[in-house]
């Protein structure tokens, strides 16, 4: 049944991170779906200046990370926290990816104006966003993750030695992507040491710290947690082999088993690494958990998404719906556990 209170929301979307392509479509599909239940809805784009708001663009994701936004003048950095359009929803519906609408800062925003917003909080999200600090936590609460390294730079000499600690600690073919991004902003797939270079440089594109994680053949699957409950598992099946941006937002570049053919067995374990990578980083309301799944049939979580997408070929509606949710139903009940919180 569906909920008969009718409330007034914000949705927060866009921003001036990598993702903000994701962010707009996402937040445009939240704010049409609660419009179409009857809820008050306004957006909000925190990287333009309030008296720009409204001046939506076209939620339309290309194949590539957008380039930079011109960045608000740091004493309007956070000018919308205090506006009107925050301060007299019932709650902000944060549709944010990346940067600092993902990494903890945002949340941080809105608790200091004491706002009700939806998804994890200040520090689950910073948590998750460090995905090197995520592992140690995740091996900590009995996860398995794949071997990785922290390291930087792609200049000649850091190439050289970045190349002699990958041989040393792990070896070839390693995944190469930065630290704090999400969306597979940065990712390359490193089958030896002559793409070394070019995949450490586009890593740096956009971030300082680079994250070397050992590549572990097999199955891409996923489980999305949503009010402490996980969700049918759901496989990716990459037409180029790997789960990367264009993957990931072009429509027909990959395909989804919902539920995933795997055993009951394989399925109830990985929804249970699932829900202790979510306790693990303070994760609340709802999330994402991504795993690769070798052929031996043993489970490495990557990485636990606190803002997955909310787009037309999002993960975390995919599995909802075939627990019996619908995408309207997805949005309202998320706004209600923020609310009711």
């Amino acid at each position: 049944m569906k909920n008969k209170r009718k409330i007034k929301v914000t949705v927060l979307l866009g921003g001036d991170s990598a993702e903000r392509e994701v962010s707009i479509a996402s937040g445009t599909g939240v704010a049409r779906a609660l419009s179409a239940l009857g809820h008050e809805v306004r957006t909000l784009d925190p990287a333009l200046p309030l008296e720009c708001q409204g001046e939506r663009v076209d939620p339309c994701i290309g194949g590539e990370p957008p380039g930079d936004l011109a960045k608000l003048p740091p004493e309007k950095v956070f000018e919308w926290a205090g506006s009107e359009i925050i301060q007299s929803a019932d709650v902000v519906f944060v549709g944010l990816h990346g940067g600092k609408g993902e990494d903890g800062t945002v949340q941080a925003v809105l608790d200091m104006a004491g706002v009700k917003y939806t998804g994890t909080g200040m520090l689950g999200s910073a948590l998750a966003m460090d995905k090197d600090r995520s592992k140690a936590l995740f091996n900590d609460a009995g996860v398995n993750t794949a071997p990785h390294m922290i390291t930087s730079g792609s200049g000649d000499v850091e190439v050289q030695r970045i190349r002699a600690s990958i041989e040393k600690a792990m070896g070839f073919p390693v995944i190469i992507k930065p630290n704090n991004q999400g969306s597979s902003i940065g990712f390359s797939f490193v089958p030896g040491q002559k793409e070394l270079p070019a995949a450490l440089k586009e890593g740096s594109r956009f971030g300082r710290e680079l994250m070397v994680e050992k590549y572990i053949p097999g199955r891409e699957v996923t489980v999305a947690v949503l009010e402490g409950t996980a969700l049918p598992v759901v496989e990716i099946i990459p037409k180029s082999g790997f789960y990367d941006y264009r993957s990931k937002y072009t429509k027909g570049t990959s395909r989804y088993e919902v539920p995933a053919k795997i055993d009951e067995q394989t399925a109830s374990r990985l929804k249970r690494e699932a829900m202790m990578a979510y306790k693990a980083l303070l994760c609340r309301d709802y999330a994402r958990v991504d795993f690769r799944l070798s052929p031996e049939g043993d489970s490495y979580c990557l990485e636990v998404n606190t803002l997955p997408g909310m787009t037309g070929l999002s993960l975390v509606p995919m599995a909802a719906l075939e627990n019996g949710m619908t995408f309207e139903e997805l949005v309202e009940k998320i706004c209600f556990m923020a609310l009711d919180r």
